[in-house]
């Protein structure tokens, strides 16, 4: 998802969640919180690589459901 996000031209911040314990912990905190996770939960799968949008206003598991234009806006 990371060069599709760059050669669409998107800004977005990536963060391995292997670099360092902060980004595990974020990562965590929105998979054990969000329902959007929790039939990725049920099957026995991580739930990577995703998009979190605004903060956790959305978060996306597919590319082709992101709406591009939008989010060059």
């Amino acid at each position: 998802m990371k060069e599709f996000l760059s050669d669409e031209n998107i800004k977005f911040l990536y963060l391995d969640i292997s670099e360092n314990m902060l980004n595990l912990k974020t990562f965590l905190k929105y998979r054990d919180s969000a329902p959007e996770f929790e039939e990725i939960k049920k099957a026995g799968r991580v739930g990577l690589p995703c998009i979190v949008i605004n903060n956790g206003e959305e978060i996306v598991f597919d590319k082709a459901s992101l709406d591009i234009e939008e989010l060059k806006k």
